[in-house]
C-alpha cells in the first residue's frame, strides 16, 4: 500500500490511507479527546470534543469523522483548538448536574476526566438545566436521563452490538433524550439486562441497581448464616478496580475479603460450574442419542435468557434446562449444603458475586426458587464487590490469600473456563466426550471455540461420530447464528451464546477502566481470558467429571446427572416473554 504525507502539527509523517485523522493520530503517539467515539461502534460526530483545525478547512473538523489525504496540514494543539474545546466541554457541563462527589463514577468518570484534561476550572455557564424522572424500575439496570450528555454510545451499542435496540434517542434540540420506545419503564422494555449500556456510559446516566448497601444489611443479621459465591471471571477482573493489570487472578484475596466482609461460607461458582456441565453434557448426550431436539442451545448467560424469551420464543425447546452455574450453587446451598448443617433453607443468606447484572434479574425469576425459597437472595456485580472491599477499608492487593470454604468450592480447569467466551461449550466437549465413548478427550483443549472471533465453528470427533458445533458472544452475532441455525437445522448439535462481549469477561458488571483505555477493550478482554485458560492449564484435574467433590455430591444426595432429584434442583423451565408496556398501534398526533 502507498503511504501519503500528513503533517501534525508542523512533524510530517509517512501513514496509510483511509484513516480517520483521530486513528493516524493515535498511532503517531497523539491523544486527541473524545468522548462520543468508540472503535467499536459506528461513528456519530455528536460531541465535537476532538476537533482539530484543518489547513483550508472552513470550520474546526470531527477528527472522528474526517479521513487524511495527502498532503493535508492538522494542528491538534493551537489556542483556538484548545479554547473551542474547553467551551465545548463547559457547555455539556452546564447541562450536567453538579453533584460529582456523591456520584458513583466519581473519580472514574470519563467526562471528568475530560473536564480535567482541557483545563475547566470554574463553570462559565449557567442556565436551565434537563429534568427528567430516573428510571428504578428495572431489577438489573438503573437510567438516569439528567446524567446522559447525549454522546450516542448506548444507542448504538444497544442497535449495532447487541441488536436489542431498546434504546433511540427522542425528541429534538434541548429536549432530547435517550430512552427506550415511548418512554416505557425499564422493566417494561425489551431490555436484555445484559448492562453494556452500563459498560459503555462514559458518566452515571445507566449504571447497575445497586445493592451494597442491602448486603451490609443482609451481613448485619446475627440470625442467618450468610453465604456466598463468587463467579469464574471475577477473580480475573476485580483487580482493575484496584489499579492492577487486567487478568491479574485475584481469586485468594476475593476469598479472603469476602470473610472480612462477614460473610460465614465463602464458595467458589467454579464448582457450580463443574456442576452444570456434568447435567449439560448429560443433556447434550441424552438429545444426540435419543433424537432429542437440536442443535442444543446452552442456558447460562442470564442476558441472553431473557433475549431468547422475548425475540425467539420458537427455539425455548432447543435451550438446555439445566440452571445457571449461580442458580446452581445456590439451589444446592439451600438443600444439599442446609441439610448438612441441619439448618432450613430460609436460614440461610446467599450472595452471588458475578460480572453480570442480568444475573440479578435471573436471581428474581421464580421458577428458579428452591422450595418456594429464592435460591440466590442478593447478586453483586464485581463493580459493586470493589466498592464494598473499600467501602469497608480491606487491602485488597496486599490481603494474605485464602481457600474458599469445602464442600462446594473444589474445581476442574473446565469449571473456570466458564467465564470466557466458548467455555462453557469446551467444558462440555471434554465431558460429552468421556459419557459417549468412555474415554477422555485426547486434546482437551478445544482451540476452534476460542478467541475473540464473534462467532467460532468448528467440530470435533466423538468415537466416529462428528459433533459440529459453534459459539457466540454479543447479542448481534447471536442473532446471526440462530437465523443460519434456523435456515439449516442440520448444521450443528450444540450451540453456545454468550451475551456480552467476550463472554462474562466482558459482562455489564465488570470494572471500568481507571485510566485513559476505553471500555471493553479487547486487548483487556483477551487478558481476563488468559487469566482463566492459565488456571485451566494449571489444573491438576481439567474436567467436570473427574472433580471428587461432584462425584461425592452425587453420590450422597443427587444420584445421577438427569434424575429426579437433579432435576427438582438443577434443572427449570424457560416461556415466552413479551415487554409489559402496550405499544401504541398509531403514533400520536402531535410528536
Amino acid at each position: 500500500m502507498d503511504l501519503i504525507t500528513i503533517h501534525i502539527d508542523d512533524i510530517e509523517y509517512k501513514v496509510e490511507p483511509g484513516q480517520t485523522i483521530m486513528q493516524a493520530a493515535d498511532k503517531l503517539g497523539y491523544k486527541i479527546p473524545r468522548l462520543c467515539y468508540h472503535p467499536k461502534l459506528s461513528i456519530e460526530g455528536a460531541c465535537r470534543v476532538c476537533i482539530v483545525q484543518v489547513e483550508g478547512a472552513r470550520n474546526f473538523s470531527a477528527s472522528c469523522a474526517t479521513p487524511v489525504r495527502d498532503g493535508m496540514k492538522i494542528y491538534t494543539n493551537t489556542p483556538e483548538v484548545r479554547r473551542a474545546r474547553r467551551d465545548i466541554v463547559e457547555l455539556i457541563l452546564d447541562n450536567h448536574p453538579q453533584d460529582c462527589h456523591t456520584c458513583e463514577r466519581d473519580g472514574i468518570c470519563e467526562l471528568q476526566r475530560l473536564s480535567s484534561s482541557v483545563g475547566i476550572q470554574k463553570r462559565h455557564f449557567e442556565g436551565e438545566r434537563k429534568e427528567y424522572n430516573e428510571d428504578y424500575s428495572s431489577i438489573s439496570v438503573v437510567r438516569n436521563p439528567n446524567k446522559c450528555i447525549l454522546c450516542g454510545r448506548c444507542v448504538r451499542m444497544c442497535s449495532e452490538i447487541q441488536e436489542v435496540t431498546n434504546l433511540g434517542l427522542a425528541n429534538r434540540g434541548f429536549k432530547t433524550v435517550v430512552m427506550p420506545a415511548f418512554d416505557m419503564p425499564m422493566s417494561e422494555s425489551v431490555c436484555a439486562a445484559c448492562g453494556q449500556c452500563v459498560n459503555i456510559c462514559p458518566t452515571a446516566a445507566f449504571l447497575e441497581n445497586n445493592s451494597c448497601q442491602d448486603v451490609f444489611e443482609l451481613l448485619g443479621d446475627k440470625t442467618k448464616v450468610k453465604t456466598v459465591n463468587v463467579a469464574p471471571s471475577v477473580r480475573a477482573s476485580i483487580g482493575e478496580a484496584f489499579g492492577l493489570e487486567p487478568g491479574t487472578d485475584m481469586e485468594g484475596q476475593i476469598f479472603a475479603a469476602l470473610r472480612k466482609l462477614g460473610f460465614d461460607y465463602v464458595f467458589d461458582t467454579n464448582f457450580a460450574a463443574d456442576l452444570t456441565i456434568m447435567e449439560e453434557a448429560s443433556e447434550l448426550v441424552h438429545r444426540i442419542k435419543n433424537g432429542g431436539t437440536l442443535p442444543m442451545l446452552t442456558s447460562c448467560s442470564s442476558g441472553w435468557m431473557k433475549f431468547v424469551e422475548q425475540f425467539y420464543p420458537e427455539l425455548l425447546d432447543h435451550l438446555s434446562t439445566c440452571k445457571s452455574p449461580m442458580s446452581m450453587a445456590g439451589a444446592v446451598i439451600k438443600s444439599y449444603f442446609a441439610e448438612s448443617l441441619g439448618l432450613k433453607n430460609e436460614d440461610i443468606v446467599n450472595v452471588g458475586i458475578m460480572p453480570c447484572t442480568a444475573k440479578k434479574f435471573e436471581a428474581s425469576r421464580p421458577e428458579l426458587d428452591v422450595d418456594g425459597i429464592k435460591s440466590t437472595d442478593e447478586v453483586l456485580t464485581t463493580r459493586e464487590l470493589a466498592w464494598m472491599i473499600k467501602s469497608a477499608g480491606i487491602n485488597f492487593v496486599d490481603i494474605e490469600p485464602e481457600k474458599p470454604d469445602n464442600p462446594l468450592s473444589a474445581y476442574s480447569g473446565a469449571g473456570v473456563i466458564f467465564g470466557a467466551t466458548g467455555g462453557v461449550m469446551e467444558a462440555a466437549i471434554r465431558t460429552a466426550h468421556y459419557m459417549i465413548t468412555g474415554e477422555e478427550l485426547g486434546e482437551v483443549n478445544v482451540e476452534a471455540v476460542r478467541g475473540m472471533k464473534g462467532i467460532k465453528k468448528g467440530s470435533v470427533m466423538v468415537g466416529d461420530m462428528e459433533v459440529r458445533v459453534a459459539a457466540a458472544h454479543g447479542l448481534g452475532n447471536a442473532e446471526k447464528l440462530l437465523k443460519e441455525a434456523k435456515e439449516h437445522p442440520d448444521r450443528y448439535h450444540f450451540i453456545e451464546i454468550m451475551a456480552c462481549p467476550g463472554g462474562c469477561i466482558g459482562g455489564g458488571g465488570q470494572p471500568y477502566p481507571l485510566t485513559n483505555s476505553i471500555p471493553l477493550d479487547e486487548e483487556c478482554l483477551a487478558k481476563r481470558a488468559s487469566a482463566l485458560y492459565s488456571s485451566d492449564d494449571s489444573n491438576d484435574i481439567r474436567v467436570s467429571h473427574d472433580n471428587p467433590d461432584i462425584k461425592k455430591l452425587y453420590e450422597q444426595y443427587l444420584g445421577e446427572p438427569l434424575g429426579e432429584i437433579s432435576h427438582k434442583y438443577l434443572h427449570t423451565h424457560y416461556k415466552p416473554k413479551e415487554p409489559k408496556g402496550v405499544i401504541p398501534t398509531e403514533l400520536p398526533s402531535k410528536c
